[in-house]
């Protein structure tokens, strides 16, 4: 996970939510949403950072506080973001990010600029996720399923690229983790995150 810098919300949400008997449900614009949320989380599910798409079968739209509990913030574009299918229609066991949430609270806001998510998750050797705060581990393992075997793999085979290539003596920290946190344009690589937290180390190691 990384933090998410909330950018302008689409137009049409605007003016939407300024209508007589407003919902999430009678906004007919979604497309410009996806495309907005798709756009400022660059190309990354808001949890599990696997690919997402501006479609309806390419992600979810995602209300942090659920739209059960906190109907007044269903049109609230600080409240949307944008998840992967996350296993949608699979066992319970298989599900991850909003399918598995569904209608929990998360303890963390991926968007909450003063307490960043990546300064409080750690990506482990064997690709886990995991953290020292007791509710956010707890989060990322019973209410967002994160270390769903597959996700770990995947995390796995990322790090692995990146100790093989520095066991070759062909990388520069410095300058590949700007591929990855966010410097450059564009959509980011998936899982980002991962290289990002284990390429600082290695930065901070070498000005050590």
């Amino acid at each position: 996970m990384r933090t998410i810098r909330k950018g302008p919300e689409p137009a049409t949400l605007t003016r939407h939510r300024q209508q007589l008997h407003a919902d999430y449900d009678n906004y007919a614009d979604k497309a410009a949403l996806r495309q907005a949320l798709v756009a400022e989380q660059r190309g990354l599910c808001c949890y599990c950072q696997s690919r997402i798409r501006a479609t309806p079968e390419g992600m979810k739209i995602e209300h942090w506080q659920c739209q059960a509990e906190h109907p007044e913030r269903q049109l609230d574009f600080g409240n949307l973001l944008g998840a992967c299918l996350g296993g949608h229609g699979r066992p319970e066991k298989d599900q991850r990010c909003d399918t598995r949430k569904g209608n929990n609270s998360l303890c963390f806001s991926v968007c909450d600029a003063a307490h960043p998510i990546e300064r409080q998750v750690k990506f482990l050797g064997d690709g886990r996720i995991a953290s020292d705060d007791e509710a956010i581990n707890k989060a990322l393992n019973d209410v967002l399923n994160l270390n769903w075997s597959r996700l770990v793999s995947n995390r796995k085979a990322v790090l692995d690229a990146f100790r093989q290539r520095l066991g070759k003596g062909d990388l520069n920290a410095a300058q590949e983790l700007r591929k990855w946190d966010g410097t450059q344009v564009g959509d980011l690589p998936e899982f980002a995150q991962v290289m990002v937290f284990w390429l600082e180390k290695r930065v901070a190691k070498g000005s050590a």
